[in-house]
């Protein structure tokens, strides 16, 4: 049973958290949404503000998942939390000590960046525990952090930058490469509909193979390759060295130079 849980920010992983809070069993619970609240359950309350929190309600971790600019307004009015509860952040840039600044020094707080994948309970999330965090409150972390997929632990809080260019943003270019793939797949005479499928099944079913086998990436790749073959020729082009590897690596460091940049 997950205990109780102060949600503030309902948005597409905040949802996605807090299904997956919900098949494990949650204790009754409050989400903040300024927007249209969703549908509660019956172990969940929603409120437009933290204001209209009870005043008896008392939170075993309070996550925030707003956005990381949102943070300086935000943040301060569950200062009262801080002491008591351990502070759950998703906010993608924004420092352990930046947060402090905002709750208050006694604030414990676990800094973690998961991925879009937790929609369906695949994703994976780094987590780094800041002062003051006890065992006890990282491992509530994990079991919030686990109920949308795998989680891991960084003691060096400067890793969660390239952490969130790596599996935070990575979504998204393996979606570009499904969209490049269509798109490629249209251009030499395939029908549409033929070529989407093709595209959005071959990724998806590569990434299954990879998460089932105990080879690496490396090696899955080359037991793909024949010699002088279709996918030889093809990887020729890919794997130039001003193709993929540089485009891959220059991507990677723009979007954590991004992230440390959000930390302002």
């Amino acid at each position: 049973m997950i205990p109780p849980i102060l949600l503030v920010g309902f948005g597409k992983m905040g949802g996605a958290m807090l299904a997956g809070w919900r098949e494990r069993g949650l204790a009754p619970s409050v989400a903040i949404d300024p927007a249209a609240p969703p549908s509660p359950g019956p172990e969940l309350s929603i409120y437009t503000d933290a204001a209209a929190i009870p005043a008896d309600f008392a939170p075993a971790a309070v996550v925030l998942a707003v956005k990381p600019q949102n943070a300086a307004e935000t943040l301060p009015l569950y200062r009262r939390y801080a002491g008591s509860a351990v502070m759950l952040s998703i906010m993608a840039g924004r420092t352990i000590a930046g947060m402090r600044a905002l709750l208050g020094e006694q604030a414990a707080i676990v800094r973690a960046m998961p991925n879009t994948p937790a929609a369906v309970r695949q994703g994976v999330t780094v987590g780094c525990a800041g002062p003051g965090v006890t065992p006890a409150q990282r491992q509530l972390c994990d079991d919030l952090l686990s109920a949308i997929g795998k989680v891991a632990w960084v003691d060096d809080e400067g890793l969660i930058d390239p952490v969130t260019a790596v599996s935070g943003s990575g979504p998204a270019y393996v979606f570009l490469l499904a969209e490049l793939m269509e798109a490629a797949a249209i251009e030499q005479g395939i029908p549409p509909d033929l070529a989407r499928l093709l595209a959005r099944q071959t990724v998806s079913g590569s990434g299954a193979l990879l998460a089932a086998s105990p080879e690496d990436s490396a090696t899955l790749r080359r037991n793909v390759t024949s010699p002088k073959g279709t996918t030889e020729q093809a990887l020729g082009v890919l794997m130039a060295p001003e193709a993929w590897p540089a485009a891959v690596s220059k991507a990677i460091a723009a979007a954590t130079a991004r992230s440390r940049e959000l930390a302002g």
